[in-house]
């Protein structure tokens, strides 16, 4: 079995790294033994790391308020993951728990980061990557988890132009939004008609004015 050093090498992050570089990481690298079903870390929680497998198998997940779950990468030997907290600086995107006994290494995010200290344009560019890598994990729990309508109400929540107290949408067609939200633009209507008929929002010709959005925040 590879050597931390050498399991190091061969992530992309790390493989053009000279000696030292890989020694220096090497040396504050945690080692974790998880048992079957045993949970790494939950979606929300601060963000230890990056997470390089040694051996077993890693599933990364989300789970809906009524506790579905959506699989979104099943890590093997090798391969690292939660990458995106560690550039973005935010909250663990999605669980972790491991699928079989499972070695884990753990690179605490300090550590990564001080491989970049000395070019904050590579910095930047990562965190860029890693905040529209964070809002396509969202895309996806939205469409595997949110009813079109769920879906709905969460876009004229972001569209809406303030986000407390009566507020207009800013104007997309039909086919816009059934884009944006993953449907078809007879779903989108027969969807705006129910959240009218809720009582969240007030449709005028073309506009559309957010009149509850905590009626809207309970739809999603």
């Amino acid at each position: 079995m590879l050597s931390a050093a050498d399991l190091l090498k061969t992530l992309p992050y790390f493989e053009t790294l000279g000696t030292d570089a890989i020694e220096h990481i090497t040396r504050e690298v945690l080692e974790f033994s998880f048992a079957r079903g045993e949970v790494l870390f939950l979606e929300g929680e601060s963000c230890r790391g990056l997470y390089v497998i040694k051996s077993g198998q890693v599933r990364i997940f989300k789970t809906s308020p009524e506790g579905r779950e959506q699989v979104l990468l099943v890590a093997k030997p090798g391969d690292s993951f939660n990458d995106v907290p560690v550039f973005d600086g935010g909250p663990n995107p999605a669980s972790a728990s491991a699928l079989e006994e499972s070695t884990i290494y753990l690179i605490p995010t300090e550590v990564a980061l001080s491989l970049l200290t000395d070019c904050p344009i590579a910095v930047s560019i990562l965190k860029l990557f890693a905040v529209r890598l964070r809002h396509l994990t969202m895309m996806v729990e939205d469409l595997s988890f949110r009813s079109v309508v769920g879906r709905m109400a969460k876009l004229l929540l972001d569209l809406a132009v303030v986000e407390d107290g009566p507020s207009p949408v800013r104007r997309l067609t039909q086919d816009e939004m059934a884009a944006m939200v993953g449907s078809v633009r007879d779903m989108i209507g027969r969807a705006l008609k129910h959240i009218e008929r809720a009582g969240a929002i007030k449709i005028e010709g073309q506009r559309i004015m957010v009149v509850a959005p905590e009626k809207l925040r309970e739809m999603m």
